[in-house]
C-alpha cells in the first residue's frame, strides 16, 4: 500500500535520535540531571541579541502579508545580495546575489544539490568519517550510489590513496565537510589544494568534471586561531552547502543557502538545476523571516567561545584518563576510539552510568564514538567522573 522503503525508513530512526529519544526516557525516570546526554549536536549558545532584535524590529515594521508571504524561489534579492557581500568581505570573492539559493537548512541544500547533480547509476563519493544522513540522501533523493572512502584515523585529514581508487567514471561527485562531524579535523589548506589537484586530474582523466560539495555548517566554529581555506578558491566546480543552524545557535529555524560559483563548468545550467530540484524536491522558498534575519546578522556567532572551553575541559580530562582520541580543531563533536574493538558495545557499558555516546560505525568509522559537547559546561564537568569510572574498568 505504501512505499516499503519509506515505511522502513520511517520506522527507524538515526541512531542519534535513538539514542536522545533514550535519555529522554531515562530522565523520566532518573532525573535530567541525571543524564550525560552527549547524542545530539543542537547548540546549546544563545543566539546572538541581534537575531532576537531583527525579529522584533521586522514583525514591528514590515507589513504582515509581506513579512508573512512567499518570497522568490530563490531567495529575496537583498538577502542574497546580504550573503554575497559578506563573503566578499570576509574571504576575497567576488560573488554576487544570483550565484546564491536559500535553502531550508543544510540538509535541504544538500538534498538540492546532489538531485540537481545524480542521475540512477551515478555515484557519489563521502569520506569517512561523515554524517550519516548523506548516505541516506544520496541513495534515497538522488537515487545515486554511496561510495565510502575509508577514514584516516591517524589525523582524520584525507586518504588520498583510498579516495584516488574511489573515484570512477561514474563519480559526479565527492561530498567534504570540514570542520568535520563527527572527528572535529579541519581540513588543512594542504589538503583542500591536494583534493582539488585530484579532482583536476580525474575530471580530465574521465572527460567530465566530478563535482566538488563543500558541506560548510560548522565554517565559523574553529579553535586556536585556525582558519579554513574557502574551497571556491580552490576548486571551481564547487557547490557550497551552508547553513546558520550552528553558527547563529537557531537550528529549528532552518535557514542556508547553495552556492553555484561563476567559474563553475556550465554555472547557469547548474543554477537552474538547483531551482529546478528545488522544484521537485516541494522547497517552495525558504523560510522568508529568516531570510531576513540571516541577512541582517551576516558575519556573526553565537559566543564560539564557550565550545572551546568545554572542548579544552573535556579533551585534557579523557586524555587524563587513558582514552585517545585526536584534538578537535572546530566545530563541537570529540571522535573517542573506544577501549575494546566494538563500539557499540563500549557505548553500550557507558549506558549503565547513564552516559550516552554514539557508535562511529554510522559514521562509517568503527571503533570510534562521537562525543558532542555542545552542552553546559557544568555538565562536562558532571560527567568527567563517570568517564574516569568507565575507563576504570578497562585497565
Amino acid at each position: 500500500m505504501f512505499s516499503d522503503q519509506m515505511v522502513e525508513l520511517g520506522k527507524k530512526r538515526s541512531t542519534i535520535r535513538e539514542i536522545f529519544e533514550y535519555g529522554n526516557k531515562r530522565a523520566k525516570e532518573v532525573g535530567r540531571e541525571n543524564i550525560f546526554d552527549f547524542s545530539l549536536g543542537n547548540p546549546n549558545v544563545p543566539a546572538p541579541r541581534s537575531v532576537t532584535d531583527s525579529l522584533i524590529s521586522m514583525i514591528q515594521t514590515e507589513p504582515a502579508e509581506i513579512l508573512h508571504g512567499y518570497t522568490s524561489a530563490p531567495g529575496m534579492d537583498s538577502v542574497r545580495q546580504a550573503m554575497a557581500e559578506d563573503l566578499n568581505k570576509r574571504f576575497g570573492t567576488k560573488f554576487r546575489k544570483e550565484n546564491f539559493y536559500m535553502t531550508v537548512g543544510a540538509a535541504a541544500a544538500i538534498c538540492t544539490t546532489l538531485r540537481a547533480l545524480a542521475e540512477p547509476e551515478d555515484e557519489v563519493v563521502v569520506i569517512a568519517p561523515f554524517f550519516p544522513e548523506y548516505k541516506c540522501w544520496i541513495e534515497h533523493t538522488a537515487k545515486a550510489k554511496c561510495v565510502v572512502v575509508p577514514a584516516d584515523t591517524e589525523s582524520f585529514q584525507i586518504c588520498f590513496d583510498a579516495l584516488s581508487h574511489a573515484v570512477t567514471s561514474r563519480t559526479k561527485a565527492v561530498i567534504v565537510n570540514s570542520p568535520n562531524n563527527p572527528s572535529g579535523t579541519v581540513y588543512s589548506e594542504e589538503t583542500i589544494q591536494r583534493l582539488a589537484d585530484v579532482l583536476e586530474q580525474k575530471s580530465e582523466e574521465f572527460g567530465h568534471p566530478i563535482f566538488l560539495i563543500s558541506d560548510e555548517p560548522y565554517r565559523e566554529i574553529l579553535y586556536d586561531g585556525r582558519q579554513y581555506p574557502f574551497v571556491t578558491k580552490y576548486y571551481k566546480n564547487t557547490f557550497v552547502c551552508y547553513s546558520y543552524s550552528k553558527s547563529l545557535s537557531v537550528p529549528g529555524e532552518r535557514i542556508g543557502y547553495v552556492l553555484v560559483p561563476d567559474e563553475m563548468e556550465g554555472a547557469s545550467d547548474a543554477f537552474a538545476a538547483i531551482c529546478g530540484a528545488g522544484r521537485i524536491l516541494g522547497y517552495v522558498n525558504a523560510p522568508g523571516m529568516f531570510q531576513r534575519a540571516a541577512a541582517a546578522c551576516t558575519g556573526q556567532t553565537a559566543d564560539i567561545s564557550v565550545y572551546e572551553k568545554n572542548r579544552n575541559l573535556l579533551y585534557d580530562g579523557l586524555v587524563k584518563y587513558g582514552y585517545f582520541c585526536v584534538k578537535p580543531q572546530g566545530a563541537f563533536y570529540l571522535f573517542l576510539k573506544a577501549p575494546e574493538a566494538d563500539e557499540k558495545a563500549f557505548c553500550e557499558r557507558a549506558k549503565k552510568y547513564d552516559l550516552l555516546l554514539v557508535p562511529g560505525s554510522d559514521f562509517g568509522c568503527p571503533g570510534y564514538v562521537r562525543i558532542s559537547y555542545c552542552v553546559k559546561t557544568e555538565m562536562i564537568e558532571r560527567a568527567l567522573p563517570v568517564f574516569e569510572r568507565l575507563a576504570e574498568e578497562y585497565h
